[in-house]
């Protein structure tokens, strides 16, 4: 049975990664109703290692994109593609800094109930908000060359506002950019490659706290669960670049509103 449930959290992960209505607030339903026989201790690493799957699929299927060394590619499109990751390491610095210092202390102060239904129903209203204000406006960085590196800082520290659970970090980012005049494509593929550094230095972070010793059946859960994210994540990235092309952000933040006040009921009524 720990492998099916397995299977559900890496489905749970793979939508809600990319989407931008918080995997800490889905995976805090998920936890009270789908219980797993392994340690606390060992669900903690889980569920930020199983993230390593999402990641995968990011680049999978950016492959040639973010590859500076493609045969495919001109001088200027590598150089163009060097810059690109220089933009992402660039913005994954206020997070990486904020995150190793205060991780524990942050996880210890915010994760709870009351702060992810708070922060789910904040950014819902904040991207209609955004959305109604940016109504009819035309984007000023339609591509990441104009895509400058003070922009791209300015994205990431947004992005250190998703430490605070609930806050969606794909959310945070995506409406930090489109504030400040980037498409919704381009935030949300710059979102999707800010997972990269981020999340990977997450997962290796908890398995390096965790050890590396595992039962054969955590070893089994484990990678169920990244490879369930990677195909559901797939599938995920996909939707959001073909919905975004015609859509805006508005039904995730109406979303984000009525799953925060879900959670505000069950746990208020439960516990």
């Amino acid at each position: 049975m720990d492998l099916i449930r397995a299977i559900l959290f890496g489905i749970i992960e793979g939508l809600t990664e990319w989407l931008p209505i918080s995997s800490t607030g889905h995976m805090i339903l998920a936890e009270e109703w789908i219980k797993m026989d392994l340690s606390a201790k060992f669900m903690e690493m889980f569920l930020v290692v199983i993230q390593f799957g999402a990641i995968l699929a990011v680049i999978v299927l950016y492959f040639h994109k973010l590859n500076p060394f493609s045969g495919r590619k001109s001088t200027v499109q590598k150089r163009e593609t060097v810059s690109l990751w220089m933009k992402v390491l660039c913005a994954c610095v206020p997070a990486g800094i904020i995150g190793v210092l205060f991780d524990d202390p942050i996880n210890a102060l915010f994760y709870n109930y009351k702060t992810v239904a708070i922060t789910l129903i904040l950014y819902g209203v904040f991207f209609i908000l955004v959305e109604n204000r940016n109504r009819g406006r035309i984007p000023s960085i339609r591509n990441f060359s104009s895509l400058s590196y003070r922009t791209a800082f300015i994205i990431g520290i947004f992005q250190v506002l998703a430490l605070i659970p609930g806050t969606s970090r794909s959310g945070a980012t995506i409406l930090g950019a489109i504030l400040i005049g980037t498409s919704r494509e381009i935030a949300a593929e710059f979102t999707f490659f800010l997972a990269i550094p981020i999340m990977f230095g997450a997962s290796l972070l908890k398995m390096v706290k965790f050890g590396f010793a595992y039962t054969p059946m955590e070893a089994w859960v484990l990678l169920l669960g990244m490879a369930t994210a990677f195909l559901v994540s797939v599938f995920a990235i996909r939707f959001l670049v073909g919905y975004i092309k015609k859509h805006d952000f508005k039904p995730f933040g109406y979303y984000r509103i009525i799953l925060g006040i879900v959670v505000l009921l069950y746990f208020g009524l439960v516990h």
